[in-house]
């Protein structure tokens, strides 16, 4: 199995359209995980051509992607729970919020956003993937998105482009 992860698309501010090399990149993949700060719901429908979505709204969603998404879920993909959370929290430090997100539930991966930061990395017996941004690199050196690839175990890989 083969998930999809990308977050902070920030739809229109960042473009009118999912750019071209995303939306190539995800060809073939059997769920999407969006990690919130969507902006407009046509991003969801762009990308639900491509395969299933799941999503969840950041901080800057209006309160009508706020109310249909929420703000945290768990998606299930073959035997493992993976958490799907934006990850602003007072603190401001993305990877924080994630940790803190589900520590009380048992998760085998926690996919976060809001830094557009690409970050793929294992605390304990747990995987986080933040996709980076594929519209607003920010301090990144590339838009990025990720591939989390569901097998005997979960391999998660950032594509820059």
């Amino acid at each position: 199995m083969k998930l999809g992860i990308v977050s902070d698309t920030h739809m229109p501010q960042r473009g009118i359209h999912l750019p071209a090399a995303l939306i190539s990149g995800l060809q073939g993949v059997d769920l999407i995980l969006h990690a919130g700060d969507i902006t407009q719901f046509f991003v969801l429908d762009e990308l639900s051509r491509l395969a299933p979505v799941e999503a969840v709204a950041g901080n800057v969603d209006p309160p009508e992607l706020r109310e249909r998404l929420g703000s945290k879920k768990l998606v299930r993909a073959d035997r493992f729970v993976i958490g799907l959370v934006h990850g602003d929290n007072p603190c401001g430090n993305a990877l924080v919020g994630a940790l803190h997100a589900f520590e009380d539930q048992d998760v085998d991966c926690v996919v976060f956003g809001h830094s557009h930061q690409a970050h793929c990395e294992r605390h304990g017996e747990v995987l986080f993937l933040n996709p980076g941004s594929p519209t607003d690199k920010r301090r990144s050196p590339k838009p990025s998105y990720a591939i989390l690839h569901v097998g005997d175990s979960l391999r998660g890989e950032i594509i820059y482009f």
